[in-house]
């Protein structure tokens, strides 16, 4: 089952392919293939946070930015074959932040409600 990320002014993102604290606005509709995440995580911002978009412009998520994080499978990682040195292997799981801004209107609501109803023990 794939869910639908429609383009929204109210809508950014985060992900492991971008640097550090950095958002982009969501300008094109993508789907999340639901088969592949390991995990789905909802929570609301509590403080003001500052984060800077691809320019390095200071961009602040408000009060209230409610956020999905889905965290793909480990098969949609990338790995490290030595870590500090040492034999072993790290894999760096793809991960989805969505920020809903408080202005935004109805997909937050929209979307967690199709991700709930695939859940069996609610």
């Amino acid at each position: 089952m794939f869910i639908k990320i429609r383009k929204n002014c109210g809508i950014y993102m985060e992900h492991n392919g971008l640097e550090q604290r950095h958002l982009v606005p969501v300008t094109s509709n993508f789907l999340i293939n639901l088969n592949h995440v390991a995990e789905v995580s909802f929570y609301t911002i509590k403080e003001s946070k500052t984060r800077f978009d691809l320019e390095h412009h200071e961009l602040t998520v408000p009060v209230n930015t409610r956020v999905i994080h889905v965290q793909m499978s480990y098969l949609f990682g990338s790995y490290k074959e030595s870590v500090r040195g040492s034999k072993g292997r790290l894999v760096d799981r793809c991960y989805y932040k969505l920020y809903f801004m408080p202005e935004e209107m109805g997909q937050y609501d929209a979307l967690r409600e199709q991700i709930e109803n695939l859940v069996l023990n609610q």
